[in-house]
């Protein structure tokens, strides 16, 4: 996986990037895609890892025509995810350089017109997995070494990746477009209505449980067992998708599925922890993780530690970890010196080499941690409490947290038959666990639409946590409507998409 970016350049012919002056971003070169490639299993190969690498960076500049298009504004797609799961939430607060859409993102006033809300890079993804779904079984027909087991192998991949960025998509914004089959043509440019986020999670569901079945246990390497589907991975987002659909027994099944194959576990501390989980990656604990390496380096380092940042970390040590103020050595392994440095509030895990060290920025190489092993423990805790077993549930907890050594302040012992008690007290330790890795807005608004939005008031406290008093008034009036708790659709798509709707709190 260390070299996965090789492979760009032919991810660029593969797809044959050009004006993408279109809907959904999704317009390849004529021709290239069906008549020049497609041929032999190489091909294939590089198709499917042409999708990881979009994973990693924002495309390379291109032009058409009259009307060129600069992909080098647009960012890497890591950065939008953790905007999209962290700038809403109340873990972090805006530094001196944010701008104007990061500030109203955190505020809560998001308007059509925000760049953040553009949903390009997700749908991009999607293009390049619905390709090799729909292209590479005719290679079966061209190349007499390429075996079905291979094919279903690559498949199997782009069905999961493009699950992972539809479960994106109906987190953020609720109804959206599911574009099942490829762009290759201007032809298949055709205008397309918002699906229900119901049908989207069906499809998603649907398409992993497929996936699963042509998926490996293993490629026989770390890196690559870390940075590339198996069925681990799968297992993984079905677990995520289940709890987000209150299907909560079938959440618990696909995190046995992963508790029981004993492949995985939570790393013991000492000296070299930070360095295995974090800075250097792909530990036994990890499930799936964006393999950015020193050819494509991750975003987090301008974004957390230049002199233009725009978010540092909040409230986060004395409220979320809390220290000790009798013995300095007794603290949280996750706080001071892995989630943030406290003396300038620097988000640390993504931009450090260990627990005091600053990485330079030609080393910023820290991946994307889609699911770690802690994920799957605290995942199963909250469906086993949500079906009222949470006599099983909080020895799942406390796993967790003797690992990490949480102070017993952030201890809430809550019976085991306080659902309630024990849902909050699972949203705080992965708060702890999950600082600043993109999950905190997710985990906030999953909890908070329970049951018909029965605990609402969850987001009142996160508004209460990071809105500015002067504007708290109005996030707590639009927060009363769940329509607001998506984003906006960004106006190019309403212009370019005559068969889109705005999601209805921004008409």
């Amino acid at each position: 996986m260390k070299n996965i970016l090789k492979f760009t350049c032919t991810l660029l012919v593969l797809t044959g990037l050009s004006s993408c002056s279109k809907w959904l971003d999704l317009k390849p070169q004529n021709g290239i895609v069906r008549e020049d490639f497609w041929k032999t299993k190489e091909q294939v190969a590089a198709a499917v890892t042409g999708i990881y690498a979009s994973l990693l960076s924002s495309p390379t500049a291109t032009t058409s025509g009259s009307n060129p298009t600069i992909y080098s504004t647009d960012r890497a797609l890591a950065e939008y995810l953790w905007i999209w799961g962290e700038a809403r939430a109340d873990m972090v607060t805006p530094a001196l350089f944010i701008s104007p859409e990061e500030l109203e993102m955190v505020n809560v006033n998001m308007l059509p017109t925000n760049s953040l809300v553009n949903w390009r890079a997700l749908y991009r993804t999607i293009n390049y997995c619905n390709t090799v779904i729909q292209l590479a079984p005719d290679v079966l027909k061209t190349d007499p070494t390429f075996s079905q087991t291979q094919l279903d192998g690559a498949v199997s991949e782009a069905l999961a990746i493009r699950a992972l960025m539809y479960f994106y998509l109906v987190r953020s914004w609720g109804d959206v477009p599911l574009k099942l089959d490829a762009t290759i043509s201007d032809q298949d440019i055709k205008p397309l209505a918002k699906s229900s986020q119901d049908s989207v999670l069906n499809q998603i569901v649907a398409d992993l449980k497929k996936a699963e079945t042509g998926a490996v246990y293993t490629y026989g390497s770390k890196d690559f067992d870390k940075g590339r589907v198996t069925k681990y991975t799968i297992n993984a987002i079905l677990a995520d998708v289940y709890l987000w659909m209150e299907k909560y027994s079938e959440s618990v099944a696909e995190c046995d599925k992963i508790i029981n194959s004993n492949q995985f576990g939570l790393l013991s501390y000492d000296a070299s922890w930070f360095n295995n989980l974090y800075a250097q990656g792909n530990s036994n604990e990890g499930i799936f993780e964006f393999q950015f390496d020193v050819q494509r380096l991750n975003p987090f380092y301008r974004m957390f530690v230049t002199t233009r940042r725009w978010q540092s970390a909040s409230r986060v040590l004395d409220d979320m970890y809390t220290v000790d103020l009798a013995n300095d050595l007794n603290k949280d392994i996750r706080a001071e010196g892995v989630s943030l440095r406290a003396s300038d509030a620097t988000i640390w895990k993504f931009v450090a080499s260990d627990f005091n060290s600053l990485k330079s920025i030609d080393q910023s190489y820290t991946h994307w941690f889609v699911y770690r092993y802690a994920d799957i423990l605290l995942m199963k805790a909250e469906a086993l409490n949500q079906l009222d077993r949470g006599a099983e549930a909080l020895p799942l907890i406390y796993q967790v947290r003797n690992r990490a050594f949480a102070l017993v302040a952030t201890d809430r012992a809550p019976a085991a038959n306080d659902r309630n008690g024990i849902a909050d007290f699972i949203l705080e330790e992965r708060a702890r666990e999950f600082a600043f890795e993109g999950k905190r807005w997710y985990d906030v608004l999953r909890n908070a639409k329970r049951r018909n939005y029965e605990r609402l008031s969850i987001l009142s406290t996160v508004v209460a946590n990071s809105v500015p008093p002067d504007r708290q008034q109005a996030a707590l009036n639009k927060y009363k409507d769940k329509n607001s708790h998506y984003f906006p659709i960004y106006v190019y798509e309403i212009q370019t998409n005559k068969s889109l709707v705005q999601n209805p709190f921004y008409k």
